[in-house]
């Protein structure tokens, strides 16, 4: 083995993408649903590998710029996919979900720092507990920028290599249970409570309309449908397009072909006998009033309209607070089928009720001039664009590094954002700004999730390969069960604390208040078992909270002093 990890040592890049591949394959595995995912697989193979390799007196170390430079990209990538809904979800219901994820945030940040310091753990521990406690494994790279950058100081004789060893030894301790953890309680927390969170979701569901997503999939059955009908029906004959719709105001009339010519469908246009009507509404509805106009044909002129799909972004204030019920009565009603709704970058059932939010994602399928008229009522079409705007990206890049260099003074340090701060800043506004203006800055769903998936598991690898070779030395038993046990307390209270505010304080239906629980730890696995337990959709509508997932990146705001003593100590805690 010895020549093979030599092998390693003399190729970096080769270690470097083997990690990788190995943590994306093991991250897959999984037993009954549960599996370590490719983050903590990246973290567990790269430190597993360095120590198998150390034990042969071989040392594998990947370059820290590599390391630095993944990292920038996946807060820059952090920072695109939530920016356009952030703003908007600091009003109305999303300030109550975000405040919840601040008290998560807040509350499993203070009892990490406590922990650590009750149990005297060394320097590090407290970076790595946070990051698996919390499940938030961009807190790995603060904890490690503040041992590279010099912002904390390190008891004589430890090398920054064992602190970053520390901060991987500690995450992976605790991320098992962090993961599991969040996952039974969000499960059972109802159940715990004396609440009947299935009951409520029954309730949910049937007073804004909504559909259960989990129960989906593809079958034969259309909500709507377009038919061509010969008008045989003299009650019909001489009646204007505008008439019929009053007096039918569950169908509408998308075309007319005369003579076989298609006359369109203006509303002052009228009917004659032996037309041809497009005819478009439910299926309920089409297979109503049989006979209305008369017999069913298949006429390609009449049928021959140009249909579209596109993803709608709703940027109109005047829209923001409306149902999608109150749109039956506009000219396109009936002329297209909403078939998804994002918010935040995640799936919502929606129903009649459901109300629009600005920087929401519609998904919309149907006749193509009321999609087009559509998106010019909402906001914009975003039309699928697999092209990447890289100067916008670049830029984006420089005004985050910028951002991350401004510093102020206060109470005898400097407090600034630093690269990873401003660059998840950076990330919001160019995402906020593309959102609303069209020329520019494509950065489509897919190279997005480069930037985040592939920066984020090539930063860990790395942490783990150069963390490996220093634990053997630090770990004791001793110190992995007070790790564990600061974990366990970590993740475990504020998911209590946060339902007990959301139920008692906020009022907030149960079974949404099952999502924001998970989304205040940005985790999607306790929201899709909270779902499968009441056999609903509606947690899903609680779990889009973005200021859970900025917050632990933005917690490595430098401290900058010339003589580095407690101050800097404590702020290591933080981290």
């Amino acid at each position: 083995m010895q020549g093979f990890f030599t092998f390693l040592q003399q190729n970096p890049f080769l270690l470097r993408f083997f990690v990788v591949g190995l943590a994306v394959w093991i991250g897959r595995a999984s037993i009954k649903g549960y599996g370590l995912g490719m983050v903590a697989g990246a973290i567990v193979v790269g430190a597993g590998l360095s120590v198998w390799a150390s034990i042969y007196g071989v040392k594998l170390e990947l370059n820290n710029f590599a390391k630095s430079l993944f990292y920038y990209l996946f807060m820059y990538g952090v920072g695109l996919r939530v920016g356009p809904s952030f703003i908007n979800s600091l009003k109305g219901d999303g300030l109550k979900f975000c405040l919840l994820a601040l008290v998560s945030s807040v509350l499993g940040l203070a009892l990490v720092v406590i922990c650590a310091k009750l149990f005297a753990l060394p320097i590090g521990a407290a970076g790595g507990m946070l990051a698996g406690s919390q499940t938030m494994s961009a807190a790995i790279g603060s904890a490690e920028q503040a041992i590279t950058s010099g912002v904390v100081k390190l008891p004589e004789g430890m090398k920054p290599e064992d602190a970053s060893g520390m901060i991987a030894l500690s995450y992976g301790i605790t991320y098992i249970w962090g993961t599991v953890g969040i996952i039974l309680i969000c499960k059972y927390l109802p159940r715990w409570w004396g609440v009947d969170a299935k009951v409520a979701a029954k309730q949910y569901e049937q007073e804004f309309g909504v559909k259960d997503l989990e129960g989906g999939g593809l079958t034969g059955y259309r909500q709507f449908g377009l038919r061509a009908y010969r008008l045989d029906n003299p009650a019909q004959v001489g009646m204007s397009i505008a008439k019929f719709r009053t007096m039918n105001p569950e169908y509408r009339i998308v075309n007319v072909a005369r003579r076989g010519e298609p006359q369109g469908a203006d509303p002052e246009f009228v009917l004659q006998k032996g037309d041809v009507v497009a005819l478009g509404g439910s299926t309920e509805h089409l297979t109503d009033k049989m006979g209305l106009i008369g017999p069913e044909v298949a006429d390609a002129k009449a049928l021959g309209i140009p249909m579209d799909q596109a993803d709608i972004l709703v940027t109109n204030k005047e829209m923001a607070g409306r149902t999608f019920e109150s749109f039956r009565e506009t000219a396109i009603a009936g002329q297209l089928q909403v078939t998804k709704v994002e918010r935040g970058g995640v799936q919502i059932p929606a129903g009649l009720k459901t109300e629009l939010q600005r920087m929401d994602i519609v998904s919309v399928v149907g006749i193509k001039s009321a999609v087009n008229e559509l998106g010019e009522m909402w906001g914009r079409i975003a039309r699928t664009n697999t092209s990447t705007d890289l100067l916008t990206l670049a830029a984006g890049m420089i005004i985050g590094f910028l951002i991350g260099m401004i510093e102020f003074p206060a109470f005898g340090a400097k407090i600034g954002l630093g690269n990873a701060g401003g660059l998840l800043l950076s990330g919001v506004i160019v995402s906020s700004l593309v959102s609303r203006l069209r020329f520019f800055g494509n950065t489509p769903n897919a190279a997005r999730n480069v930037l985040e998936d592939l920066g984020l598991v090539v930063f860990v690898a790395i942490v783990g390969i150069n963390a490996g070779a220093g634990l053997l030395a630090q770990l004791t038993g001793a110190v992995a069960l007070k790790i564990f046990v600061a974990g366990f307390i970590a993740c475990t209270i504020p998911p209590f604390v946060v339902w007990a505010i959301g139920y008692h304080v906020f009022k907030i239906n149960p079974a949404v208040l099952m999502g924001g629980v998970a989304g205040a730890r940005s985790h999607s696995g306790p929201c899709r078992e909270a779902a499968v337990e009441i056999q609903s959709s509606v947690p899903w509508i609680g779990f889009p909270s973005r200021l859970r997932r900025i917050g632990h990146p933005a917690h490595r705001v430098r401290l900058l002093r010339n003589d580095p003593g407690s101050i800097a100590r404590r702020h290591n805690q933080r981290k």
